[in-house]
């Protein structure tokens, strides 16, 4: 049977230690590291986390309408299984080398450096600041991902976001299977060194983007300011309804925009032809008019 605790204050080094079946509510964690470590089945809820490494070594935590404040950093470490939801999370590096992990209705100002080697990662109304978020994470889906963070998913393995906005310089490097949708970006150097990418219906803000690729698919994109773009990316599927400012050196695929102000090709390795590039429409059959 499943024990409660209302309105306790909780202080001290590992002060609910290998606890399990626990219901907390209405009380708060005060200093002392580590209150919950290695916990099994605990469900808070109204409560207020003060104190650092609350949930280490833990599995199946739900924590509902409660605080964690900044000074309880570095908070579920190595822990499986965690749905929080209606709640504020004000400390950063908190979620690293954890698996299953449910966020909805949460709100992150302080979010750098979490998510880091995190798998199985399921966002739905959060909203976060902090630079390297999701470092190195796998198996990560977002619904209406607030961000706003430089160097966001470096390292990143099959991410699905969608309704997001991304204020976040140099996203998605080093990435594989990467599908965005719906989404606004604003973050200079996107996505390089990555493979299968694949943008739809975005609006994108990008000096220098989407370089060094081999996979990228931009279904019905604008893209805005973005000059020098697709350099040694390769197999690219762009159809792109806004201007674009410059390409250079793509390697191969096709890329079709309203309107390109610059093609360049001036590294003699790469064969233009390899690449179709397309822009404007004819007035009369509405078909791409070629280069």
């Amino acid at each position: 049977m499943r024990k409660s605790i209302d309105e306790h204050i909780f202080a001290g080094e590992r002060a609910l230690f290998y606890e399990q079946e626990l219901f907390i509510k209405n009380s708060i964690f005060e200093h002392g590291e580590s209150p919950l470590k290695e916990s099994r089945d605990i469900e808070v809820e109204q409560s207020i986390f003060k104190w650092k490494y609350p949930l280490w070594y833990s599995k199946t935590a739900n924590i509902h309408d409660s605080v964690i404040l900044d000074s309880a950093r570095a908070g579920i470490w190595y822990t499986d299984q965690v749905r929080i939801s209606h709640t504020t999370i004000e400390a950063p590096k908190t979620f690293r080398r954890s698996t299953d992990i449910t966020l909805d209705h949460v709100d992150m100002p302080n979010a750098s450096e979490t998510f880091w080697m995190c798998d199985g990662v399921s966002l739905s109304d959060v909203s976060a600041k902090g630079d390297y978020f999701a470092m190195n994470a796998s198996n990560i889906k977002a619904k209406n991902l607030r961000l706003t963070g430089n160097y966001s998913f470096d390292g990143c393995k099959d991410v699905e976001i969608t309704g997001a906005k991304l204020l976040s310089k140099d996203a998605f490097w080093n990435c594989e299977n990467v599908v965005v949708s719906d989404t606004f970006i604003t973050g200079e150097y996107i996505g390089w060194n990555s493979r299968n990418l694949t943008f739809v219906n975005c609006t994108i803000e990008s000096l220098q983007g989407f370089c060094y690729i081999d996979g990228l698919t931009l279904k019905n994109c604008r893209l805005l300011k973005t000059n020098l773009a697709f350099e040694y990316c390769k197999n690219i599927s762009a159809d792109i309804t806004t201007t674009i400012d410059s390409i250079k050196n793509p390697i191969s695929g096709v890329i079709n925009a309203e309107g390109i102000g610059e093609i360049i090709f001036d590294d003699p390795q790469i064969d233009p032809k390899n690449t179709c590039i397309t822009f404007g429409r004819c007035e009369t059959c509405r078909m791409p008019l070629t280069r």
